[in-house]
């Protein structure tokens, strides 16, 4: 159970008694989606459970088995090199956002708890010669990559989980437009240089007792448009459903986690829910996830649709430029990003 300041800190009063309890996350297979069978049917699915719930399971989403458990052997190989080794890759040392976070580098919710992780940040990978990373454009610039010695299975493995999940968000960005009844293309000439990021995240079993103070992941809001998550047997993710409650949404075998984010929210005007969400591992066990985060373009402007606004209803945000709020909620939940110089 939340108490009541992590609750009134991310929702507004007016909005308490309008959002729907929720205790499950909803399962919805896209394959009519991705063939053309039925993609107005998958997208009225996908955004009942935008609206209702902000997560949902999606299966049928045509990323192979092999590819997955790949890329979590690489990541795993990854984490389990020498702190020494990971740190010459610290994300410090890069001026895209781009390498190695150690243990506590990032506070998801600052006030509240430390984040007990140790992450892996890679995005669009740019080349020193890209007219935006010319231009010091933030956020843009090469990926750090592991030496090919070290890890020699880990550029290509990782590279081609990275393609199918930029091609899985376009294809949900579809039923996100068709479901929004916008043009199915609607979102295509927003996301079409995005700021995505993929994560891989290493969380160390926690023993005794836990406290609110120091969480696997604390209580938050993605940043951007949504989010995919590949989760492993683990377990461990809660949401925050509108009655104050701490759900489970556990591992799905074949499954992917999706979820709105911050951005997503904005556009819609909280028709569909950016919901908080929690990491704790309590398994006794190494835990291990990869979200993909898929935010617009930098330049992009992200402001209230008017199809999501009801007659005389006005918008609940200010429009934002996608890639400066991107930077701002990085920079608060950092802490290379608040030193002098950063």
């Amino acid at each position: 159970m939340a108490d009541d300041g992590v609750l009134g800190a991310e929702l507004a009063e007016e909005l308490r008694g309008r959002r729907i309890d929720f205790h499950e996350v909803p399962l919805v297979d896209i394959a009519g989606l991705l063939d053309g069978s039925d993609p107005q049917g998958v997208a009225a699915k996908v955004a009942e459970a935008c609206e209702r719930v902000g997560f949902l399971y999606v299966t049928g989403h045509g990323v192979s088995d092999k590819l997955i458990e790949a890329a979590f052997a690489q990541t795993k190989a990854l984490f389990d090199l020498p702190l020494e080794a990971k740190d010459r890759w610290h994300i410090r040392h890069s001026s895209a956002h781009r390498g190695y976070v150690p243990l506590f580098e990032e506070n998801t919710d600052p006030e509240d708890t430390a984040d007990k992780k140790e992450a892996f940040d890679l995005g669009v990978d740019l080349a020193a010669d890209d007219p935006d990373v010319v231009a010091g454009k933030p956020l843009h610039g090469p990926n750090t990559w592991p030496e090919a010695a070290l890890l020699p299975a880990f550029r290509p493995t990782i590279e081609a989980y990275d393609a199918e999940m930029r091609r899985l968000a376009g294809d949900l960005l579809r039923a996100f437009a068709l479901g929004l009844e916008l043009p199915e293309q609607w979102f295509a000439d927003k996301v079409d240089r995005p700021l995505a990021q993929l994560r891989l995240l290493h969380y160390p079993p926690q023993a005794g007792r836990i406290e609110r103070r120091e969480l696997g992941c604390g209580a938050h809001t993605d940043y951007g448009c949504l989010t995919i998550l590949a989760q492993d047997a683990v377990g461990g993710l809660q949401l925050l459903n509108s009655a104050g409650e701490w759900v489970d949404a556990p591992p799905v075998p074949g499954a992917f986690v999706v979820n709105i984010g911050d951005q997503m929210a904005r556009w819609t005007n909280d028709r569909f829910k950016a919901t908080l969400h929690r990491v704790i591992n309590v398994s006794g066990r190494e835990r291990y996830s990869m979200p993909y985060f898929f935010d617009p373009n930098y330049d992009t402007w992200v402001e209230t649709l008017p199809s999501c606004l009801a007659p005389g209803e006005t918008p609940r945000h200010a429009p934002v430029l996608a890639g400066e709020w991107l930077a701002q909620r990085l920079t608060a939940t950092f802490t290379y990003r608040q030193q002098p110089g950063a």
